[in-house]
């Protein structure tokens, strides 16, 4: 978390710098006009209007659950059944269990709007993904063999969308979200790993660990905006539906959330967000047959689940001089209630930072 901290700080003096900045009302700027940076597809634009964004989200897990019960590592080890146990060589249990995880989410935005009633978007990440591990002496026991790093960075998948309008008046507004995600992931990311017997062989890693879903998945949703004088609000409902099955043999979990939000518009260069967000996700379907190991992470039945979190906001514009219209915003999110389809390491607090402009 000591990263998180410091570049929520790094953020929170650089967003209270730019209200120095705000101009008087009728600039025709709002800091509200878009919802808090995590959401993606919230707005339209006008015709012939471009927009590039770049939004950076960190996120760390810790601790394991099963359901929604804590489980500790020493219980995964020694109680949890290991899938592969009939593989020559695999003890009984998961001797390998997750303690850690860090993921760094880098997002590179554009939209255009042919019409007024379309709006084009497309979205590339790069990611960074960190995992700390402790591997347990052999095939029983407490006895701890040693703990192990994996990593793995890259690009991931691209998505692709159109935002069509379907109503809007001075108060509301409505929008579809028809969207298309492109397997330009990897999926077959390996690293070394620490085995119960002692041994250091390079492997292929869990799924928890690669870049991509390997498919071509549709990202269905719709968006619903409401301003009334320095009020805002708003909800998104949206879903990643996995087509087929991808080289490796398995789909990733379809993912089904939503999220409602409301906001304070202080000054038009200033706002601040209240949001809460619900998912559910599916198990994976199907195995990679090259992942075989004993950690939680390996099996597909150790997916998905459900969770409900907080996240707070501040979203800011710059009214006037050189940057003028550029947007810098900045979301905190708790986890409020996690149910998953364990054992899993657990979401703890993320950070999600964001620049926006519009031409």
């Amino acid at each position: 978390m000591n990263r998180l901290l410091t570049t929520a700080l790094c953020a929170s003096t650089l967003l209270f710098n730019n209200i120095a900045l705000a101009d008087e009302p009728g600039s025709g700027l709002r800091a509200d006009s878009h919802a808090p940076i995590s959401i993606m597809g919230d707005h339209m634009h006008n015709k012939g209007e471009w927009m590039t964004s770049y939004r950076f989200m960190s996120m760390d897990m810790q601790d394991n659950l099963s359901g929604s019960n804590r489980l500790s590592v020493e219980e995964i080890a020694t109680t949890a059944a290991n899938r592969f146990a009939d593989v020559s060589g695999q003890p009984p249990t998961l001797r390998v269990v997750p303690t850690k995880m860090h993921t760094d989410m880098h997002m590179f935005g554009g939209m255009y709007a042919p019409s007024d009633n379309i709006t084009l978007m497309v979205m590339a990440s790069y990611l960074e993904r960190d995992m700390d591990l402790t591997t347990f002496q052999g095939g029983m026991g407490i006895d701890r063999l040693g703990t192990f790093n994996t990593k793995t960075e890259g690009w991931g998948d691209v998505k692709v969308a159109s935002l069509i309008r379907l109503y809007k008046d001075q108060t509301h507004q409505v929008h579809l979200n028809a969207g298309l995600s492109l397997p330009t992931g990897s999926i077959s990311e390996t690293d070394q790993v620490l085995t119960p017997m002692g041994m250091q062989p390079t492997v292929r890693l869990p799924y928890a660990m690669q870049l991509g879903s390997g498919t071509y998945d549709l990202l269905p949703g719709i968006s619903y905006l409401g301003f009334n004088h320095n009020w805002g609000w708003g909800a998104q409902a949206n879903s990643v539906i996995h087509l087929g099955k991808n080289s490796q043999d398995y789909s990733l979990g379809d993912k089904h959330s939503i999220t409602a939000w409301g906001s304070y518009l202080f000054t038009p260069a200033v706002s601040v967000s209240l949001r809460v967000a619900a998912e559910t996700e599916s198990r994976i379907d199907g195995i990679d047959d090259k992942i075989v190991l004993p950690v939680q992470s390996a099996d597909p039945e150790n997916y998905g689940g459900q969770r409900i979190s907080t996240t707070v906001g501040i979203n800011t514009v710059v009214t006037r001089g050189l940057l003028r219209g550029h947007r810098f915003s900045v979301e905190f999110t708790i986890p409020n209630y996690q149910d998953v389809n364990g054992p899993q390491l657990e979401r703890d607090k993320s950070l999600t930072l964001g620049w926006t402009k519009a031409f």
